[in-house]
């Protein structure tokens, strides 16, 4: 099986038991955005406070196992947020390989695209 339509069904059956689980109110699905984007960025400062992020303190050895969990965190509510806007792994992964493309073409000067065009006699 695809690893991330597994990713993705696996995510629908949690997502669905925490809806049965809670009894969540029906929200609109801008609301439900905000709290996925809002979850990410919850995860994200988790994933800050396990790399030192904070100069003004002793750095404490780096634990592997904790950033890939959070990691998964920040998944677990992309995919989810995915699930809910009604983007598939399939269309995720398309518009991925497109836009990875554009990035290289953006990288490489070869895009029209403002701020990535290359100067003439700029470092390559």
């Amino acid at each position: 099986m695809d690893r991330l339509q597994h990713i993705f069904e696996l995510q629908a059956k949690l997502d669905a038991e925490i809806e049965k689980n809670h009894q969540l109110p029906e929200q609109d699905l801008s609301t439900w955005v905000q709290k996925e984007t809002m979850a990410i960025i919850v995860e994200l400062a988790e994933l800050l406070e396990e790399v030192n992020f904070k100069w003004w303190k002793i750095p404490h050895p780096l634990n592997r196992e904790a950033l890939k969990e959070e990691l998964a965190d920040i998944l677990h509510f992309f995919v989810s947020m995915c699930l809910k806007i009604g983007v598939s792994a399939e269309e995720l992964y398309q518009t991925y390989v497109a836009k990875n493309a554009e990035n290289f073409r953006r990288q490489r000067g070869l895009s029209s695209r403002k701020g990535y065009v290359r100067l003439e006699g700029e470092a390559k």
